[in-house]
């Protein structure tokens, strides 16, 4: 028969409460509560990572969450859907495009508010979307420039 260290029991005990603190923790911080309001649509060649409960925002401050991802069957494009807050208006100009929160960071739905008179409705779809550009596509671009600069004589 092997007989159990009660240091190791208790150690065992303590390395068990630690974790459990720690995914309490974690699900407490996680947002993952969808915002509610009226659903509208962007397509995009590329959408680079952006996955459901991605954050949709305005200068930085989330107004709604990406609830659904599809392939839009007509163009091809991913079809992003998006809940944005009851009590934000969007003209129906607002632009939409998919940016990275740093260099490792999660990727969101930034939007840029038009000018229109004419605001958005639940199942609207923007007409104004940039597609992310991811660093691959930024070096390809520099490269690109650099090497095709006018240096010919």
């Amino acid at each position: 028969r092997m007989k159990r260290n009660p240091i190791e029991t208790v150690l065992g005990g303590v390395v068990l409460l630690i974790a459990a603190m720690f995914i309490l923790f974690a699900y407490s911080t996680a947002d993952l509560k969808v915002v509610s309001g009226y659903e509208v649509n962007a397509d995009f060649l590329k959408v680079g990572g952006l996955v459901r409960g991605s954050d949709v925002r305005i200068s930085g401050i989330n107004v709604g969450t990406v609830t659904r991802e599809a392939l839009n069957p007509e163009s091809f494009q991913a079809r992003v859907t998006m809940s944005i807050g009851a009590d934000i208006t969007l003209p129906v100009d607002t632009e939409a495009s998919i940016v990275g929160d740093g260099l490792l960071g999660s990727k969101y739905v930034n939007l840029v508010p038009g000018q229109s008179q004419e605001m958005l409705k639940t199942g609207d779809t923007l007409q104004k979307t940039r597609d992310y550009q991811s660093l691959e596509d930024l070096v390809g671009e520099i490269i690109f420039l650099a090497t095709n600069s006018d240096g010919s004589k």
